[in-house]
């Protein structure tokens, strides 16, 4: 049993221990796995924290005494919160203006939000692209993946959380990774080399001309934009490099002026912010190259940034 000596996982509240300090001790202790989890699951940062504030709620009205392991409760807890959440979530995507791309978030410095030392091997697993892809399963099956394959989190303690017998999560499982390794991404890592081409293409596009540009597309590049789903931001994907050029040259001269870009750490690659004159992030562009060439772009822009400093950074 994963989350208390008596009752069962599913009762999830039993008596107020009194002793709060101590909850949210615990609590805090678990929050960066906690939130990793949940982001992976709603690519969301903004609801990830309703998740997480859900969940210490919930937390709170426990005894300490009663739960004998904090880390299995709490993570069950999270869990179901997610799939709760993603049964709403399909519905709203739906309707929503455009393309989805998950919220991005800023990982310079917080090394807690990056893959598993053990598992960075086997699949990047906060990067924009690969969170995409974890859209394309069943609420079910991406739980099962990212607890099992990501987090380590053994199939008796994933069909504990999920409350489905160890064979289906082995099936759901096996279904997922399938699924991730016939699909997932498999673009240039993040290098050196890469970050010079980011230098290369600010600087190519900060000129305005359109040759320099073309040079640095793949003859088959795609571009996808987020606007947030609001009404007048881009919604539909480009292919191309023609098309892809002149959408990049038409965004350049409708920017603000005294526009200025620089690089982050954004889920786990180096991405381009670009920051209006008073600091608020405008876009976040992610390029991701093969062959030397850009093949995909991704184009994050409104209210999607919420999880990126407001304050500014310095350019790298």
């Amino acid at each position: 049993m994963l989350g208390c000596r008596a009752g069962g996982a599913r009762k999830l509240r039993t008596r107020p221990s009194g002793n709060k300090m101590n909850h949210l001790k615990t609590f805090q202790d678990y929050r960066p796995l906690l939130f990793s989890i949940a982001y992976r699951m709603l690519g969301a940062a903004t609801e990830a924290e309703d998740v997480l504030q859900e969940a210490y709620l919930r937390w709170q009205g426990q005894s300490l005494e009663a739960v004998r392991e904090p880390k299995y409760f709490l993570t069950t807890v999270v869990t179901r919160l997610c799939l709760n959440e993603l049964s709403s979530a399909r519905a709203q995507r739906e309707t929503y203006l455009g393309p989805w791309l998950p919220e991005p978030v800023e990982t310079g410095d917080r090394p807690e939000l990056e893959n598993p030392a053990h598992r960075v091997v086997l699949y990047d697993s906060l990067s924009i692209a690969f969170l995409v892809l974890l859209e394309t399963l069943s609420p079910a099956e991406r739980a099962v993946f990212l607890l099992h394959d990501v987090f380590a989190y053994k199939y008796d303690e994933v069909a504990a959380i999920l409350e489905k017998s160890k064979s289906a999560c082995r099936q759901l499982g096996s279904r997922a990774r399938q699924h991730i390794e016939a699909n997932r991404p498999r673009f240039e890592a993040t290098t050196e080399a890469h970050d010079q081409l980011l230098h290369h293409f600010i600087k190519t596009v900060e000129t305005g001309e359109i040759e320099p540009l073309l040079q640095l597309l793949a003859d088959d590049v795609t571009l996808v934009p987020d606007g947030g789903g609001e009404r007048g931001a881009a919604i539909r994907v480009l292919y191309g490099r023609d098309s892809v050029a002149s959408f990049i040259q038409g965004v350049r001269r409708q920017e603000p002026q005294g526009m200025r870009y620089e690089l982050l750490w954004l889920n786990g690659q180096r991405a381009i912010v670009a920051r209006t004159p008073d600091a608020r992030p405008y876009y976040a562009l992610f390029l991701y190259v093969q062959d030397g060439a850009i093949r995909l772009m991704q184009v994050i822009a409104g209210r999607k940034l919420a999880g990126i400093d407001s304050g500014g950074g310095r350019r790298e």
